[in-house]
């Protein structure tokens, strides 16, 4: 019986595994726009990989900390669904993209602690879409896509307005633990299916896709 899991597959650098993820199953294909990232693409870049995915596949742009003028850029230069914003972007400012750029928004916030699910509480029922990742190392140069998990069941329970992604360091292998432990109704992978960093595997995110939808 497949559960009714809705997965995004993040950190796409490639028109072909867009594809791919559209085929497999995937509700949201997002591309990163965060120069310090390996999985970085240009707004052309961006357009090209997101060219024939199915309208029924929303694209996501995942930007941290962007001022008007980058958003501005990529709404002229590509059809994104949604803004990803990933970095440390306040309330005020999920409310000001919103509103200023009519886009449904997805904020990031970073986990390791109850304390940290406290605080997220301050962006629930503004942004659209929430999205819980993993706090980055100590050093890290980038809030996500680190390949980090925390413990998933600090969401156990919650009640959130927004629906939510639940993200860091899922694989095929542990995703479907990672959706019983938190309860979570969408995921989000990125590093969990590559080869390397940017490239996507077909069979990882195959594999990724059944396990979050109880596929066999």
């Amino acid at each position: 019986m497949a559960k009714n899991i809705k997965v995004k597959i993040c950190g796409l650098t490639d028109p072909a595994h867009a594809e791919d993820a559209a085929d497999l199953g995937a509700s949201f294909v997002g591309a990163v726009f965060y120069q310090k990232s390996p999985r970085f693409v240009s707004f052309g870049r961006a357009a090209e990989i997101f060219e024939f995915v199915p309208a029924k596949v929303a694209r996501v742009g995942l930007f941290v900390d962007p001022d008007d003028f980058l958003l501005n850029q990529a709404m002229n230069e590509i059809r994104l669904d949604y803004l990803q914003l990933h970095g440390n972007e306040t309330v005020e400012r999920v409310e000001q993209v919103r509103f200023e750029f009519g886009m449904p928004v997805i904020k990031a916030l970073a986990i390791s602690s109850a304390a940290d699910i406290e605080a997220a509480k301050a962006y629930d029922g503004v942004a659209d879409f929430l999205l819980f990742d993993a706090k980055a190392p100590a050093g890290a140069e980038r809030p996500g896509g680190n390949g980090v998990a925390f413990d998933w069941a600090l969401l156990k329970d919650t009640r959130w307005q927004s629906p939510w992604f639940l993200a860091g360091g899922l694989t095929p292998e542990t995703v479907e633990q990672a959706i019983a432990a938190s309860g979570a109704k969408m995921v989000d992978v990125s590093s969990g299916v590559e080869s390397a960093p940017g490239v996507k595997d077909y069979d990882k995110m195959a594999a990724f896709i059944a396990a979050a939808k109880g596929r066999e």
